[in-house]
């Protein structure tokens, strides 16, 4: 076979004369049709709109062969009515002698390609060779050149062999090849999707095992935190003529401490007092905070300071090392054979008292909490608590819940007056849970009641 430049008029002529080619140097079939679809997007525009191609072929070239060596008065076959022109008016600009003043390899460089060039001497400018099938290397001008390893023997793609297969043939064979290599790639993805299947169902097995452990690892955080819960608040006083209950409430339900602590223990002239903390914040931080208050009231009531006193001298001894403190406190003394009641405030909301008759009224006493400004209890307010009567001490988040503290207030003392007549350690559980039948503002919770006996 020897190098020809063929005329081409139309994509069907540009397909089939490109298959015929590549069937005859022996082309696998994939080659041979990304080949022809490359030709076709480069040289489409150009025949769609009626200007002419040139198709340039050069077969591989044996070793030791010059490219443009031809026998000695050899000419190229053809005139234009074949579609082919002599060397010397080779559309690429070489010389006669085969040398390329554009710098293009020569043929003889080409050993085992088959170089195909298509020049599109009409075109207005350079085609796009992009995301070609087939990729091609661009000339100087409008020429686009691919190059083509070629797997038989020079010469062993005999283009005068007998019998040439049709183009219905060539077509036929590249489609049941591009069928064959579609039911390869669906075996693959098939394969893929199985093995993605499995990972999925692995990854979703090690998920839920973690979830499983996250929730045990909850449950322990849940458990260990009931118990530093426990240490912190002391049971009830068990003092005769009063009974007492307690409920807390954490914000957050897996971090069941916070900053609402209470204390109550006997004094050694047989009252009882009563030490209500809110330290701002929430989790073991304002845990901590609540903790050196209870401990310095205990401290100071213990050593006999006087009830209007604590308060402000509680904000003085922790000034020294918790610089960050702030808390509310409430402080309440009760003689449980007399029912004598004297309170003591430092920002915290009123204590509520609930006559046996079902009255109730607040017991407010202006003052300031630890860590305030001017800390200390302005008054201390004096009361009697008689048989059946029931004091309801708090927090603010039994109260606030829906940010409207004097509503709140006012629910406190209907609920509390429904569930006087409970059993003691029923009443704190049953006020809470009336008045968070709706919680727009979340926060810990204390509800402590103390119910005078007859006894």
């Amino acid at each position: 076979m020897k190098p020809q430049i063929t005329t081409v008029h139309s994509l069907a002529g540009l397909r089939s004369t490109l298959r015929r080619l590549a069937h005859r140097m022996g082309l696998p079939v994939e080659l041979r049709y990304r080949l022809a679809l490359s030709a076709v997007r480069v040289a489409g525009a150009e025949l769609a709109a009626g200007r002419p191609v040139l198709l340039e072929t050069v077969p591989p070239q044996p070793c030791g062969e010059g490219a443009g060596e031809r026998p000695a008065g050899s000419r190229p076959s053809g005139g234009r009515s074949a579609g082919t022109r002599p060397d010397s008016t080779r559309p690429d600009g070489a010389r006669p002698d085969g040398t390329r003043p554009h710098g293009d390899r020569a043929e003889g460089q080409d050993t085992g390609r088959l170089v195909v060039r298509l020049h599109l001497p009409h075109a207005p400018r350079r085609p796009s060779l992009e995301g070609l099938p087939l990729p091609a290397e661009r000339l100087p001008g409008t020429t686009a050149v691919w190059r083509v390893p070629v797997p038989l023997p020079a010469g062993g793609g005999d283009a005068g062999k007998d019998d040439p297969p049709g183009l219905v043939d060539l077509l036929e064979e590249e489609l049941s090849a591009a069928v064959d290599r579609a039911d390869t790639l669906a075996e693959d993805h098939q394969r893929l999707k199985h093995e993605l299947a499995e990972t999925n169902s692995g990854v979703l097995a090690l998920y839920v095992q973690l979830e499983e452990r996250d929730e045990q690892l909850r449950q322990a955080h849940g458990r260990i935190l009931r118990q530093l819960e426990d240490a912190l608040r002391p049971p009830p006083v068990q003092v005769p003529g009063l009974e007492m209950a307690v409920h807390y409430e954490p914000a957050e339900k897996h971090a069941p401490t916070g900053g609402d602590l209470y204390d109550w223990f006997v004094l050694p002239d047989g009252t009882v007092h009563i030490t209500v903390v809110d330290a701002l914040g929430h989790g073991l931080t304002s845990t901590r905070s609540a903790l050196n208050v209870t401990h310095a009231v205990r401290t100071l009531a213990l050593e006999g300071h006087p009830l209007d006193s604590i308060v402000a001298r509680t904000d003085e001894v922790l000034a020294t090392f918790d610089h960050e403190l702030m808390a509310t406190v409430q402080l309440v003394r009760l003689d449980p054979v007399t029912g004598e009641l004297v309170l003591a405030n430092g920002s915290h909301p009123p204590a509520l008292l609930v006559r046996a008759d079902g009255e109730s009224s607040l017991l407010e006493v202006r003052g300031r909490g630890i860590g305030f400004p001017l800390p200390g209890s302005e008054r201390l307010l004096r009361d009697r608590l008689d048989p059946g009567d029931l004091l309801v001490l708090y927090t603010d988040g039994l109260t606030e819940s829906r940010r409207d503290p004097r509503e709140g207030e006012q629910r406190l003392a209907l609920a509390a007056g429904r569930h006087r007549h409970r059993p003691i350690e029923d009443i704190p559980a049953a006020i809470a849970a009336e008045m968070h039948t709706v919680i727009l503002h979340p926060d810990d919770t204390v509800a402590l009641t103390v119910r005078r006996t007859s006894g």
